[in-house]
């Protein structure tokens, strides 16, 4: 069916993302693999491009428009082409709603120009060693002293946690006070005592820095808090978690695409008892039912998108999308492996790749557990 998400300009715009992947990604990402971090001048040359903060007002470097299609095409090429390195959608998709619509005046003079440049990578960080899905569970503490908040704490699996400037941390300012007793403050870099441990070693998503962070006894300016006034973190996090989920499920689906439209290519060319795998059955079947099942989700997805322009995404539908989507791109390029044979079990081919990566989509951002337990209680058991 045809895909009527996008205008002229997302068109536009998505040439311009196309070629910054063939220029300044794809030839470097298998070093940046090895090297488990992307370069942060490849942030600044996507910033030069406008590639960051749509939304930000244009006083402050950005094209002040709130349309996240333009998030969805940088979400579709970056898996398109499978660099899984670039933290670009958690800056964008996730952490553009902080610092843009959570900041006051002084905060957005300080810290959106960079935001929007690359100059000031960001990173979001909530989970703990013993704490993930359960956000009320969280120890690190932010104990308030005069102008200050005194930050103590662990955080764990933070995207962009080297490469970051800016960190905004979840904290409890009242940790007898629940939901209601959770801060964010934001962490700028060389903050005294904010230290970074290991780049963790990760099943996929190599290049992507992902880190631990350590907080020791760290003087944060009150000036650094999101929102007027302490215990709103936690409400905070739940309004900006639907957006997260959909730019999750952009991914999924634009990461499933990309495998079926190889392994299909695939299929045409390599031969089996004389003939091409594709001509088989079993293979027409199996590439049938991925087909129909990613397209009836790329669907489902655009209008999510269409949604969440208007104001009207639900918790509930951003988890049924999350769930669903991330769990058929795992369902979708295993099968994929599969009629690879034994090549697609050699990282040299992408399937392999995109096997690897997408593991971890049913995980961050909210388990498939989590997301069946959001829609669920919407029923009023």
């Amino acid at each position: 069916m045809e895909r009527d998400l996008f205008g002229e300009e997302h068109l536009l715009f998505r040439e311009t993302v196309r070629e910054f992947m063939a220029r300044e990604v794809v030839p470097h990402h298998a070093q940046w693999e090895k090297d488990g971090i992307v370069p942060r001048e490849v942030w600044k040359k996507a910033g030069e491009l406008g590639m960051f903060g749509f939304s930000v007002p244009e006083e402050h470097g950005g094209a002040g428009v709130r349309d996240f299609r333009f998030n969805a095409v940088i979400v579709e090429e970056i898996m398109r082409h499978g660099a899984s390195g670039l933290g670009f959608s958690l800056h964008n998709d996730v952490m553009a709603p902080y610092v843009v619509d959570l900041t006051n005046d002084e905060q957005k003079q300080r810290w959106l120009p960079g935001f929007v440049s690359g100059e000031l990578i960001t990173a979001i960080a909530m989970s703990e060693p013993g704490a993930g899905s359960d956000l009320q569970g969280i120890r690190t503490t932010a104990a308030r002293d005069g102008d200050h908040y005194v930050l103590n704490g662990q955080k764990t699996f933070i995207t962009n946690g080297i490469n970051a400037d800016l960190v905004v941390v979840v904290a409890k300012t009242d940790p007898e006070a629940g939901a209601r007793g959770i801060t964010l403050v934001v962490v700028e870099r060389g903050m005294e005592g904010f230290g970074r441990g290991r780049n963790l070693d990760k099943v996929g998503m190599k290049a992507q820095d992902t880190a631990e962070l350590f907080f020791d006894n760290v003087r944060v300016p009150v000036a650094n808090r999101l929102g007027p006034k302490d215990g709103e973190g936690f409400f905070q996090l739940m309004g900006n978690l639907p957006q997260e989920r959909l730019s999750i499920a952009v991914a999924a689906v634009a990461a499933a695409e990309a495998v079926l439209e190889e392994t299909i290519e695939y299929c045409k060319t390599r031969q089996a008892f004389g003939r091409s795998i594709g001509s088989f059955q079993n293979t027409r079947f199996v590439l049938a039912e991925l087909a129909t099942e990613t397209e009836v989700a790329r669907h489902y997805v655009d209008k999510c998108i269409v949604a969440l322009n208007a104001g009207r995404l639900t918790a509930v539908d951003a988890a049924k999308a999350k769930w669903w989507t991330t769990e058929l791109q795992t369902k979708v390029i295993d099968r994929c492996l599969q009629l690879h044979g034994g090549y697609g079990y050699m990282t040299e081919y992408p399937v392999a790749k995109a096997w690897l990566d997408s593991r971890v989509q049913t995980i961050y951002g909210g388990t498939t557990e989590i997301m069946k337990e959001i829609i669920g209680r919407s029923f009023g058991f």
